[in-house]
């Protein structure tokens, strides 16, 4: 049987290393496609909002990898939800994966109490991911306690070449936020913390690459 064909598709340049190094470890079988549109989270930072418009360019961009032949579409940026959720809709009969579904299901697996911490290095993903938690939580029959920590300057920081500055970040915000049971890093690009802020804290930290790749591989039966 053929190595089927992924196609991720970013809204940060931060992200593809993160999701790369983690199919190189976790399945490297797969022929992976990079569609890059980094203007999207420039875009929503600006606006404040999610748009119309960036749902279509949310759809065109999967309609090309559609077109190349892509058995699967994985996302990588945490604050898109409306619009890869039009996209599921769109095309039905592959797996679309928003970045941290998976990741969601792990972080309620490992905080069974519903105390979670998340932490994010963009802001808006908080909007984005707030209610899908509470949804994946609803569905269990769990009460979410979810705690939110944002990284100040921990983005800018990777983006300028200082890892050790953005890890650092990441558990500082990490460390503030209470008794959680588990840790979510919501960016893609924040997997590389996971360490540190596991020393930093002493809680599982579950990251987006990781359980996007395992549930990607149990929907494509491999």
């Amino acid at each position: 049987m053929a190595a089927p064909r992924i196609a991720l598709i970013h809204a940060l340049r931060l992200s593809p290393p993160a999701i790369m190094e983690a199919f190189a470890r976790l399945w490297p079988e797969p022929m992976l496609m990079n569609l890059l549109d980094d203007s999207l989270s420039a875009d929503l930072a600006r606006d404040g909002a999610l748009t119309p418009a960036m749902t279509e360019r949310f759809l065109g961009l999967a309609a090309y990898a559609r077109r190349t032949g892509a058995d699967a579409i994985l996302f990588t940026c945490s604050a898109f939800g409306p619009p890869i959720e039009a996209v599921k809709a769109a095309h039905p009969t592959i797996p679309v994966l928003k970045p941290n579904e998976a990741m969601i299901d792990a972080a309620l697996d490992a905080a069974p109490s519903g105390r979670i911490g998340l932490v994010a290095t963009f802001r808006p993903t908080f909007d984005s991911m707030r209610p899908e938690f509470a949804e994946a939580a609803a569905r269990r029959g769990i009460t979410l306690d979810l705690r939110e920590g944002f990284a100040e300057g921990a983005m800018a920081a990777l983006e300028q070449g200082d890892g050790a500055v953005h890890d650092a970040r990441a558990a500082e915000a990490a460390q503030g936020l209470g008794d959680c049971e588990a840790i979510a890093l919501a960016q893609f690009s924040l997997a590389r913390a996971a360490p540190v802020v596991a020393r930093a804290t002493g809680r599982p930290v579950l990251t987006t690459p990781d359980s996007a790749v395992a549930r990607l591989r149990s929907l494509l039966g491999a």
